[in-house]
Order: C-alpha cells, then structure tokens, then sequence
C-alpha cells in the first residue's frame, strides 16, 4: 500500500509541467544570465501578436498506467496592476480525481501576475494541498532591485535574483510568446523556485504530427531537464509536445517516474470537443 500510495501522487502533481519546462526558456528574450544557440530575437511589443489570448483556458487530464489520476487547468486573464500598468493574471490548478482522492487528496492553486511590457513577473502565490502536506508560498519580485521577497509558511527572506528570472508558472506563457520551434534550438537560464535561482536547459528535439481531441496537429517536441524538485512533478526530464501554429498551445506533456509514465493530454480549450 505504502508503494501504490506513493506513485499514485506523482501524476497528480504535472498540471503545470509545462510551466516548470518553460521556465528554461524565460532567459530567451533576456541575454543577462541565458544564452540561446540559435533562433532569432524578436524586437516586437510584447502587448503585440500574443499567441494566447485574454480568457483563455485549456484543461488537461492527468493519467499514470491508464490510471485517470487528475485534471489541470490554465487560465489567462488580461488586465491592470495598481499603477495601471497592463499585466497577465495566470491561474493555474490541480486535483486529483475522485478514485485517487480517497487515499491521497490533491488541490494544488497558483496565481501569477506578469507585467505585459517586460514579461516579467512581479507576483506569485501558490497553495499546495496534497495529501496532510500543506504549504503556502507568496513571492514579490523587485526586478530593478535584484530581489524576491520570498515567503513560505509564514518565514520570510529577502533573496537575490539575476534580471531575467522566471517564476514556475509565469514562464509557461513567456516561451509560447518567444521560442523559435526549430529543431535542434537550445539555451540555458534562471527560475526562482521554493527561495533558490536554478539554472536549466531546454533542447527542441524535433517536429512531429501527433493527434488527440484537438485533432491532427503539426507539433514541436521540446524537452527540458529539470535540476530540482518542481512544484508538481519530481525532478526528471521532460517532454512537451507544442502546436506549431500560431497559438503555439502545449496539447501533451510526458514524464517517466519510477514505473512508467504520467502523461498530461489536452482535452479543453483548443479544437477539442467535451469527453464523455
């Protein structure tokens, strides 16, 4: 029991998997701190061609060895910070389904603000509930200043971080904004998670047709390897499969655990029809 208890947790915990990938292309469009081998800069607004756009929400279903372990969702809201500065409100959220809440409740909530002009996140909290785990994290970036007031559980530190740092949910939406799907495109760079700078690598592996509820789509294969513990997903690689298209919507995301692996599939929010 104590094994099955165990794994059974691991998948509940990839709704954002996508985001933590992202986070090793935040420094894309940043030089200071990330480095990128190919693919071009853009110079455009950055309120300007956003492949996602206000109220859009794309839900995921969660599964481990057949098992339907937990539904994820994103929400992007458009909107203004208290000096009237445009900026994104990124919700994001994960539960675990009712066949694996009997023995290991999960209902993890983020919320990220990012200020449009900079695509640079200014606030983040998030809760996490997984099983009598419970931890609630609040972080305030001052990017000019080089600090993150970090908070979690009630602790505060005042923590250094490089210009171009991410946070875990923000970066999801930056490398849909910016990276190039070449195959073969690689860089390095900065997330700040859990009160530490890490610095991860991301590689486009290649283009693939797959197919799902949102129909047959041209993807880029993206893989990312992950130097810490994320938020909802052990450390490990993984793999993301994003349209090519203008919406550039991540429609499945992969990781191997222990035994096999949990795969995240989109099943609302892009060309898809409601499952039964």
């Amino acid at each position: 029991m104590s094994s099955l208890y165990r794994l059974s947790s691991l998948p509940v915990r990839i709704s954002p998997i996508l985001c933590l990938l992202a986070a090793t292309l935040a420094g894309f469009m940043s030089p200071p701190g990330g480095s990128a081998e190919t693919g071009p800069v853009s110079t455009a607004s950055p309120s300007a061609s956003l492949p996602f756009a206000n109220g859009e929400r794309l839900a995921y279903d969660v599964t481990w060895l057949g098992l339907r372990a937990g539904i994820a969702t994103m929400v992007v809201q458009e909107g203004a910070d208290d000096r009237g500065k445009p900026q994104l409100t990124l919700n994001m959220t994960a539960r675990s389904s009712p066949t694996v809440t009997k023995f290991y409740p999960v209902d993890n909530r983020g919320v990220s603000q990012v200020d449009l002009e900079s695509f640079l996140p200014r606030h983040m909290t998030f809760a996490r509930r997984e099983g009598k785990r419970f931890n609630d994290f609040d972080y305030t970036f001052r990017h000019s200043e080089g600090l993150v007031t970090a908070v979690k559980d009630g602790k505060t530190d005042e923590l250094a971080i490089p210009p171009d740092v991410q946070d875990a949910m923000s970066c999801l939406y930056y490398v849909r904004k910016v990276l190039p799907f070449v195959p073969g495109a690689a860089l390095s760079l900065t997330v700040h998670h859990d009160k530490k700078n890490y610095k991860m690598d991301v590689r486009v592996e290649g283009l693939e047709t797959v197919e799902g509820l949102w129909g047959k789509r041209e993807t880029a294969r993206v893989v990312v390897i992950m130097p810490f513990q994320g938020i909802f997903l052990n450390e490990g690689n993984i793999r993301v499969w994003f349209t090519t298209d203008e919406h550039r919507v991540p429609v499945r995301m992969k990781a191997k655990v222990v035994i096999g692996s949990i795969v995240a599939e989109l099943t609302e929010g892009y060309g898809t029809v409601s499952r039964p």
